[in-house]
């Protein structure tokens, strides 16, 4: 069965601390899944099968199915269900992939898939003690991003900070921090046109990304300290910042294309998911898009666009060292998340959105959205119009 996008929207991507971050994170998914439905008024909210969103965290004020929350604050009938699914920085594509899939076996005719984060929002936890009554200090330990409590049987290769995944990817393909750097910037220059090409509403008085910069130059790159490693190549200005955001999709099979009275952006055409070493997690792409446009019966020189999450310059950079049939130029025509934000569990579903708002743009043609994924996953979607 035929799975279409009918229409795209998200938030604008707010800074960590910025103009979002007094939004509750169902409030942020609440609003842009309200805004996504008025956009086709010919749709019966009661007519929807299942609300889809991926989240990250889920150890704050989304705790309770973010999804579900959504929906009812969102004023849907409350017949109408919600699931929350989480691939860490892929949670938003997961979702996609899940309504997709429902509507392809006959699960569901109507669904609305997407993600939210709100990273400036993400709490602190204080795990339980081993044994009753401790005498001294409890540490608090931050949800915000990577890893925590970890499992000491994990190898420690396993589980280094994620930055300094992407030195080793740096060092594994002799990317230099200039290319890093130079990425950052073709990141922030394609941005700063690019996202009014985005299907943003507005949310507390602002309807563009927050950490685009327009004044970002090889100098002011070049004067940032490494993060990650002494000496390494790794800084705040190649890395995708901490940010909050929401996006969301509407997805329908013919059926439900009638209901909705709306003509569609794109047509899903398969997906795959791929896993790696740990703390390669940045080099998981590369076999994940290889294996969906195998899936599709696609080749690289068949694409219109591909939106790759920049994690990290390094990251990004490696994955087009691999990719070396593909052209460049078809990458993040629009920016990326260095320049955009990267708000974990939204990010899949803006990529998916903009891969769709693109290919009905030109026309036709064929699009993927793909992430990398911590703990060394890749997931990628094929989109075809």
């Amino acid at each position: 069965m035929t799975v279409y996008i009918v229409d795209a929207v998200r938030t604008p991507i707010g800074k960590y601390g910025g103009a979002l971050a007094g939004v509750r994170p169902d409030d942020l998914a609440a609003q842009v899944l309200r805004s996504l439905l008025d956009r086709s008024p010919e749709l019966d909210p009661a007519a929807i099968d299942d609300v889809v969103f991926g989240n990250a965290n889920g150890a704050g004020e989304e705790n309770r199915n973010v999804a579900r929350m959504a929906v009812l604050l969102a004023g849907l009938p409350v017949t109408v269900p919600g699931v929350t699914v989480n691939r860490l920085c892929a949670s938003g594509l997961e979702a996609v992939v899940q309504a997709a899939r429902a509507i392809a076996v006959g699960e569901a005719s109507i669904a609305v898939a997407g993600g939210v984060e709100s990273m400036s929002r993400a709490p602190w936890v204080l795990p339980k003690p081993s044994r009753a009554f401790p005498a001294g200090n409890q540490e608090l330990v931050s949800t915000t991003i990577g890893w925590r409590l970890v499992n000491q049987r994990m190898q420690p290769s396993w589980t280094v900070p994620l930055g300094e995944g992407a030195e080793l990817i740096a060092d594994k393909h002799g990317i230099t921090r200039e290319q890093q750097d130079a990425f950052a910037l073709s990141s922030h220059t394609k941005a700063v046109e690019g996202w009014k090409d985005d299907h943003i509403i507005t949310m507390a008085e602002i309807s563009r990304d927050e950490t685009i910069r327009e004044d970002s130059s090889m100098e002011a790159l070049a004067a940032l300290k490494p993060v990650f490693r002494p000496g390494g190549t790794v800084t705040a200005g190649n890395s995708s910042p901490l940010n909050d955001g929401a996006a969301a999709l509407l997805l329908a099979d013919e059926e439900g294309l009638r209901a909705i009275g709306r003509e569609p952006l794109a047509r899903v055409a398969t997906s795959a998911v791929t896993a790696v070493e740990p703390q390669y997690f940045g080099l998981a792409p590369v076999t994940a898009v290889r294996k969906a446009l195998a899936r599709a019966g696609r080749g690289f020189d068949d694409l219109t666009t591909l939106e790759l999450n920049e994690a990290f310059a390094a990251q990004a950079l490696g994955c087009l060292a691999e990719w070396p049939e593909l052209d460049p130029s078809l990458v993040n025509p629009h920016g990326g998340a260095i320049a955009m934000g990267h708000p974990l569990g939204a990010s899949g579903a803006r990529l998916a959105g903009s891969v769709a708002h693109q290919l009905a743009s030109a026309g036709s043609g064929v699009g993927v959205a793909t992430l990398c994924i911590g703990v060394g996953q890749g997931l990628a979607l094929v989109l075809e119009r």
